[in-house]
């Protein structure tokens, strides 16, 4: 009888663990805007929705105000504020809550 005995001999050889290089670039990425958007209708004066621009968004002049206005009434709609998407929030809700028209937040 002829046993065959088979050993295999694997050579111990350790690699180093190389961690993956990091880039040391940030990439920033800026959250979107938004616009906040005024729509004509056929109840709000001019007066309220002026008074309602000077009041609820900062910054807001009354001469800016009135420009806003006149387009919302000759084009159908104004862009009155763009900004990040908390603040266009409460803008436009507290427009909203004063009467006017206003359309979906859009992203800018």
């Amino acid at each position: 009888m002829i046993f065959v005995v088979s050993v295999a001999v694997r050579a111990m050889t350790s690699s180093p663990t190389i961690a993956p290089v990091r880039s040391s670039q940030v990439t920033r990425k800026p959250y979107p805007n938004y616009r906040v958007i005024v729509l004509n209708d056929d109840f709000n004066t001019f007066q309220h929705v002026v008074d309602c621009l000077t009041k609820y968004i900062p910054g807001m002049t009354g001469d800016r105000a009135w420009k806003l206005a006149n387009q919302i009434h000759n084009e159908g709609q104004a862009t009155v504020w763009v900004g990040p998407q908390e603040q266009a929030e409460l803008y436009h809700m507290q427009l909203s809550r004063a009467g006017l028209t206003m359309a979906p937040l859009e992203s800018a």
